[in-house]
């Protein structure tokens, strides 16, 4: 008898059919990244390096009082400017209309009334000035006013000094002016001495003569702000004799005016 078959079933959880066909394996791919219509991954696709972000420094704007400042300086040069060219403008038109010219000065006589040692040997001297003073202008007044000094010079020591009077000169006017100088000098007895010297070397004596004198000046009517000018005398003179004739042989005198 044939024995009966048994059929046993297959647990088909636990066998695999070895030579069914495998399903094909995926491949894995990064998340986030793309894929093609047909399933396939982007490859090929790269993707730019990172990049740090450098935030951007803005510049603060000049601030307000700075360009307030640099505007208050132009406006200030600019009237500077404009008031110079007034100035200007109004000198020239004055000087123009008044053509003025510097006053003449000249020395023209020289006498010695006193010129001897004291007791305390200190030179003791008394000259008398002759100065013309000359206005060659036609439109020009000159006020002499007070606070002047003249004085006589001797290489550098002052041996007398004195002061002009108060005066008015008028257009193209001449004023001669008789000035009492007088004044002590420290060691006279070696001023003497070098005096004397010169005198017997050169046949003359230098003497310098020097005025300091405020006036006002006169255009028209109007009657300008105070001024002072100077004027330096050289003199060479032949003798220091007390009460004799005493000849200037030169005489030049300079003059200029001064704020």
């Amino acid at each position: 008898m044939a024995d009966h078959q048994k059929i046993h079933p297959l647990n088909m959880s636990s066998t695999r059919d070895v030579e069914a066909p495998q399903a094909p394996t995926v491949p894995l791919v990064p998340r986030g990244s793309a894929t093609s219509d047909k399933g396939d991954p982007a490859a090929h696709i790269h993707y730019p390096p990172f990049q740090r972000t450098i935030p951007v420094i803005h510049t603060k704007p000049p601030k307000k009082r700075r360009s307030c400042c640099c505007r208050f300086f132009c406006w200030t040069f600019s009237l500077l400017l404009l008031l110079i060219l007034v100035i200007g403008l109004i000198a020239g038109t004055l000087y123009l209309v008044f053509q003025p010219k510097l006053p003449k000065f000249s020395i023209d006589s020289l006498q010695i009334t006193r010129f001897n040692l004291t007791s305390n040997s200190s030179l003791s001297a008394t000259f008398n000035v002759t100065i013309t003073a000359k206005n060659p202008n036609k439109k020009v007044g000159v006020y002499y006013e007070g606070g002047s000094h003249i004085s006589v010079w001797y290489t550098g020591t002052n041996l007398c000094q004195g002061s002009l009077p108060k005066f008015y000169q008028g257009h193209r006017n001449t004023t001669v002016l008789n000035v009492l100088l007088s004044g002590q000098t420290d060691d006279g007895s070696t001023l003497i001495t070098s005096l004397q010297q010169q005198q017997q070397q050169t046949g003359t004596i230098p003497l310098s003569l020097r005025v300091n004198q405020p006036v006002r000046i006169k255009l028209g009517k109007l009657k300008l702000m105070k001024v002072k000018f100077r004027v330096r005398c050289r003199l060479d003179i032949d003798s220091l004799s007390v009460n004799n004739a005493i000849t200037i042989r030169n005489s030049s005198c300079k003059f200029r005016f001064r704020l």
